[in-house]
């Protein structure tokens, strides 16, 4: 193993306990905040930075693909809102493991948007994949729930995002891909909150909540929330930069033991032994897919 190698398993580490970290922060803050209010709070320290970066060194980019760069902030937006809604009426570790469904997703929408092969251990790691996602669900389709299917349609709408991105990096420096998710999830949150003043459903509460003004003490949760989520997307970067995508993308999965950890710590049960095998089945299919497709 090179020295690089280890540092990049080092970064992982970091980023996937600061992933954990921002994920109990904003299950602290569901108790007074609306998740939307809580997604809008994350991306605004996200745009400050990106913005600040931008402005020292301007983008070097080809123009293009505008709607594209515009619906995978959307898309991202909607993925981040459902994932926090989770986090707010779920153990922390089941809300994180349905976005860790992700890869299996991107595989697919390579495979029939941007005409990538799949070989057969990739479609059986992809099988394996949603049979774990059986098991968190409790494989009755009959009682699944609202937080069920935004889980499912958080970890699709994060692997779509994940595909724009592989056809954006050809237009678009990186740091323009993220300002358009952050602006739109600056922005998408004041415009829909603004609705929740006159239009309110118990059905879309995920979406549409009116905004409440944070205790005292939340603001410290707030800034604890934009201070991880930064490390993390930092020490994340740098992993990357550093080692090959399988061996980076491996050891983020040790996301879900310090989710459970810490959910265990704000109050949430125990995994039972299927949602733990349903955990391992989506962790194995995640690797498999990064290993085996091409």
């Amino acid at each position: 193993m090179t020295k690089d190698t280890k540092i990049a398993i080092q970064y992982m580490l970091l980023a996937s306990f600061f992933f954990a970290i921002t994920g109990a922060f904003a299950k602290l803050l569901s108790q007074n905040l609306p998740s939307i209010e809580i997604v809008f709070f994350r991306n605004v320290l996200g745009l400050i930075i990106i913005s600040y970066a931008l402005y020292k060194i301007p983008p070097i980019q080809e123009s293009g693909k505008l709607f594209l760069l515009i619906s995978r902030g959307i898309i991202g937006f909607a993925a981040l809102l459902m994932y926090f809604y989770n986090i707010s009426n779920i153990p922390l570790a089941e809300a994180q493991t349905f976005t860790k469904t992700s890869p299996i997703f991107t595989a697919i929408f390579s495979y029939l948007l941007l005409k990538e092969k799949l070989n057969s251990k990739a479609w059986v790691a992809i099988i394996i994949g949603f049979l774990g996602i059986l098991f968190i669900t409790g494989f009755d389709y009959t009682q699944l729930n609202k937080t069920d299917y935004l889980g499912i349609l958080s970890g699709l709408g994060a692997g779509l995002a994940y595909t724009s991105i592989r056809e954006l990096k050809k237009y678009y420096d990186t740091r323009v891909i993220v300002l358009s998710f952050v602006l739109i999830g600056t922005i998408a949150p004041i415009i829909l909150m603004i609705i929740s003043q006159e239009y309110s459903s118990e059905n879309f509460d995920f979406i549409l909540s009116k905004f409440v003004m944070p205790f005292s003490y939340d603001w410290l949760y707030i800034i604890g929330l934009g201070v991880s989520a930064t490390i993390s997307q930092v020490s994340m970067t740098k992993a990357y930069s550093l080692a090959k995508g399988g061996i980076v993308g491996t050891i983020g999965y040790s996301n879900i033991i310090f989710s459970i950890f810490l959910g265990v710590l704000l109050g949430d049960n125990f995994p039972t032994f299927f949602v733990l095998i349903g955990f391992f089945l989506i962790v194995l299919s995640g690797i498999m897919v990064t290993y085996y497709s091409k």
